[in-house]
């Protein structure tokens, strides 16, 4: 069973508290997001592997470490998605970036894939599925399905805020996939959206309504 881990670094915690308030406007929304995506993406990247080289320092030849080639790719689902990239992008500049465009169909509720571009190579990299928002877990379900059938092995999936419904579709269908969280919300209201949630992250961030 993949792991469940809610990032509760204070740094996290604030700025995710002025993510959720109403008065936020746009662009100071942006920022917060860039800066949360970019802390998440420090802790998330925690256990990468590490190999040993040899470098001069100024003072003498040192043993030390670096990552051990391990290859990333970020892949938000669109459009609120592409909100965290950059942030990520700033502390991992070396990963390749793929897009996942889905919708569901309004009579069949089945997803329809509306574009998707990815790295040719990624059945070798260790893909980070980004969304702000997993609510009933039906968009990033869709997202990580997609890239199983293409290949991907190794899923991680990061999200601002979630309800406990999609925590449980990811667990339920999808039990090799860690999920990182900011926060883990009490549930879904009537219309499906997080409780106490942040909203509807694409309308907010990119100031559509």
């Amino acid at each position: 069973m993949g792991k469940v881990v809610v990032l509760d670094h204070p740094l996290i915690q604030h700025k995710l508290t002025y993510i959720r308030d109403k008065n936020t406007g746009t662009k100071e929304l942006r920022e917060l997001v860039d800066e949360v995506a970019m802390l998440m993406a420090f802790e998330i990247t925690r256990d990468l592997p590490l190999t040993d080289i040899t470098v001069e320092t100024p003072i003498q030849q040192a043993k030390t470490k670096v990552l051990a080639g391990k290859k990333i790719g970020l892949i938000p689902i669109l459009r609120a998605g592409l909100g965290m990239v950059d942030g990520m992008l700033n502390l991992i500049p070396a990963a390749k970036v793929g897009h996942v465009g889905l919708y569901r169909d309004p009579e069949t509720l089945k997803p329809v894939e509306y574009y998707i571009k990815l790295p040719s190579d990624i059945s070798e990299r260790e893909l980070i599925v980004i969304d702000p928002m997993l609510a009933t877990g039906g968009s990033a379900n869709d997202a990580i399905e997609s890239l199983k059938k293409r290949g991907a092995k190794k899923i991680r999936l990061m999200c601002l805020v979630a309800a406990p419904e999609g925590v449980e579709l990811i667990e339920k269908n999808h039990p090799d996939v860690d999920i990182y969280l900011g926060a883990l919300d009490e549930g879904l209201n009537d219309h499906g959206y997080i409780v106490p949630g942040i909203g509807d992250a694409g309308d907010r961030l990119f100031g559509t309504k």
